[in-house]
């Protein structure tokens, strides 16, 4: 969606602050429902789930391709990422139900796949479709992907599991909903101010800040709740070892990964003055190998454990970060330093996510997918804001000190990777502690 801000502001007559809400708001709302997707997959049969978000999914695409204007669109988008919200949780807890432990990574590789290599496919394919196409062709040919997608679970979708008669606790969805969004939208709002400039409404420290607190309100809700086996997020999972730092390791990369979907396309087209479509171009390579590595990690994972992966992985992506600080303008480091970091994150997805969820009993699946999954938004939020913030302070600071715009922005883009970087270097420790067996059992005898 980020490439085609430019055009859709020019097409709705829209502000460069009004656009970003169609990606501030898609997260947000990801934010909101995933937390509560633990609590809906055990009311509603696994089939019912997928076919109400798909269908979610498809009427939001299809009020987007159609939207006469602007609030209308932003409409269809929070449909869309409601029913995208409900599907990664889904489809983690369905491969953990189904798959049995020895072959879990093989399958968890391929679903790293669609995690981490959308990211990178993404902003390539729009790239392409806005050469040729106006915006909202990038609805139209996504509409019939997810009507495909909906015919084949109707037909072919069995469910899986028990469902149980737990009630819904008003007050930890609004706590959730105020904390995660608060978070959220509080954080990218930081991140988009500094980036475009943009006064904010409110005062920036206020959002998160309430977040914060709601968050401490909703935990000591759920630790109350969860005696009674009504927690909407039974946070019972962070009991796990082998989970929590799994958990932690994860919330890491994310931050790597986002900075780099981030910071390098602005390399890219602020200083290197390529096209967006160029600098798409460039980070499909990285794309393409991480899909290639997917499968590949998986049967390594599946034979050797998460350890032997997660440590070399870890030291992969920090020092692709770093080489990147180093880069300069030259395109050829760059891409290199890209590659490595996408082999790097290949090696840490499915080996975290494996051992993280198998470290958890049958019952806990659905909170810990919705856990990793809510954290994982509010790292990638928190990550583009905080780099975004560095980039900017910095750059405006060169640039106060007589520096040209291109080289302001050139130093601020390095002083936003040297902190992913230094970021990345707590991922390496938390590497040491990652535990987990071959077969994905994290120790326990019984399967």
């Amino acid at each position: 969606m980020s490439v085609a801000l430019p055009s859709l502001m020019a097409d709705l007559n829209i502000s460069a602050s009004a656009a970003q809400w169609l990606t501030s708001a898609f997260l947000l709302t990801m934010a909101i429902v995933i937390p509560t997707t633990g609590f809906i997959m055990q009311r509603l049969t696994t089939r019912a789930v997928f076919i109400a978000a798909m269908t979610c999914f498809c009427i939001g695409t299809l009020v987007c391709a159609t939207a006469p204007n602007f609030p209308i669109l932003l409409v269809g988008r929070v449909v869309q990422a409601v029913g995208t919200a409900i599907m990664m949780p889904l489809m983690m807890t369905t491969v953990m139900t189904v798959v049995p432990p020895e072959n879990r990574g093989r399958v968890m590789g391929n679903i790293s796949i669609v995690i981490s290599v959308a990211p990178a496919l993404g902003p390539t394919i729009s790239g392409i479709i806005l050469e040729l196409l106006n915006w909202r062709w990038m609805f139209w040919l996504v509409l019939p992907i997810g009507l495909g997608a909906l015919a084949l679970g109707y037909a072919l979708m069995r469910n899986i599991g028990e469902t149980r008669k737990a009630p819904l606790d008003i007050l930890s969805v609004i706590l959730s909903a105020i904390g995660f969004g608060g978070l959220v939208y509080g954080l990218s709002s930081i991140g988009e101010g500094a980036a475009h400039g943009v006064e904010p409404a409110l005062p920036l420290w206020l959002s998160p800040s309430i977040g914060a607190i709601a968050l401490v309100l909703f935990v000591a809700r759920q630790f109350q709740l969860q005696r009674e086996e009504r927690a909407l997020l039974d946070l019972r999972t962070l009991a796990h070892p082998a989970y929590a730092v799994a958990v932690v390791v994860l919330a890491l990369t994310m931050l790597g990964l986002f900075g780099a979907v981030i910071l390098l396309p602005i390399l890219m087209q602020s200083v290197m003055g390529m096209t967006t479509l160029q600098s798409g171009l460039m980070l499909l390579p990285g794309g393409l190998l991480m899909a290639i590595m997917a499968p590949i990690v998986g049967r390594i994972y599946d034979k050797q454990g998460p350890r032997i992966l997660v440590v070399p992985g870890s030291i992969l992506t920090t020092a692709a970060l770093f080489v990147m600080t180093l880069a300069g303008s030259s395109i050829v480091i760059l891409l290199g330093a890209h590659l490595v970091l996408s082999v790097g994150l290949a090696m840490l997805f499915t080996p975290l996510f494996s051992s993280g969820l198998g470290a958890l009993p049958q019952r806990l699946y659905s909170h810990g997918a919705a856990l990793v999954s809510a954290l994982q938004q509010v790292a990638g939020a928190a990550g583009i804001a905080v780099l975004i913030s560095v980039m900017t302070l910095r750059g405006s600071a060169l640039a106060a000190g007589g520096a040209s715009a291109h080289d302001a922005i050139m130093g601020g883009v390095h002083s936003a990777l040297q902190l992913a970087a230094a970021l990345s270097v707590l991922a390496i420790i938390g590497a040491f502690f990652v535990k987990g067996t071959p077969g994905g059992s994290a120790g326990h005898g019984h399967h």
